[in-house]
């Protein structure tokens, strides 16, 4: 198993959050330049990074469950080998699930949209019901989905502010892209998010 430590995320920026919600547009055109590691630690640390010693995150969870996962899956990143990373938030750390470009399996799986292939990553969000299920019962499956917009939505300003355009996905087969990452059953791909440069 590798792990590769992220570099630190940024706390303070001149890029407003107002001029980010200005901004943010769904963009399915990238450019051949590649993501950096830097880009994809800050663009991680917002969709899902810890805020809080106590373990609270960038995303709102009800009671504090955090069922969500995050990985990206790269294919065009200065410096790191293409393949499927999960996060760490505890740690920010990437792991490698694994090696190779994905990227062609995750648009075959999302019924040939061309930008999930001609992506630099497209980061992919899962969520475990059972975390917050346990707890609210059926209520919680409504709580989990929020937390995924709430955790895309992080993500997608993030990218506006670095100058990485982005789109969010939800037509794709879940038992495909669940093979794809190598997940367990009980993991729910979510949201499929390809990004790169303009």
């Amino acid at each position: 198993m590798e792990i590769l430590p992220l570099p630190e995320p940024v706390f303070d920026s001149s890029y407003s959050i107002e001029k980010a919600l200005l901004n943010r547009r769904s963009l399915r055109e990238f450019s051949d330049k590649p993501l950096n590691l830097k880009e994809i630690s800050q663009l991680l640390w917002a969709a899902q990074g810890i805020t809080h010693f106590e373990g609270f995150r960038t995303a709102p969870s009800a009671g504090a469950l955090y069922p969500l996962e995050i990985y990206a899956v790269c294919g065009n990143v200065n410096k790191l080998p293409s393949g499927i990373y999960h996060y760490n938030p505890f740690r920010h750390e990437i792991v490698l699930k694994k090696g190779g470009d994905f990227r062609e399996e995750l648009f075959h799986a999302s019924l040939g949209q061309e930008w999930v292939k001609d992506c630099a990553v497209c980061f992919v969000i899962t969520g475990v019901y059972d975390k917050t299920t346990r707890k609210y019962g059926s209520r919680g499956i409504r709580y989990v989905d929020m937390e995924a917009g709430h955790a895309a939505q992080n993500l997608l300003l993030q990218a506006t502010a670095l100058g990485i355009g982005g789109v969010t996905i939800g037509a794709f087969y879940d038992n495909q892209v669940r093979k794809i990452l190598d997940v367990g059953a009980d993991e729910f791909p979510l949201y499929l998010i390809p990004s790169g440069k303009k």
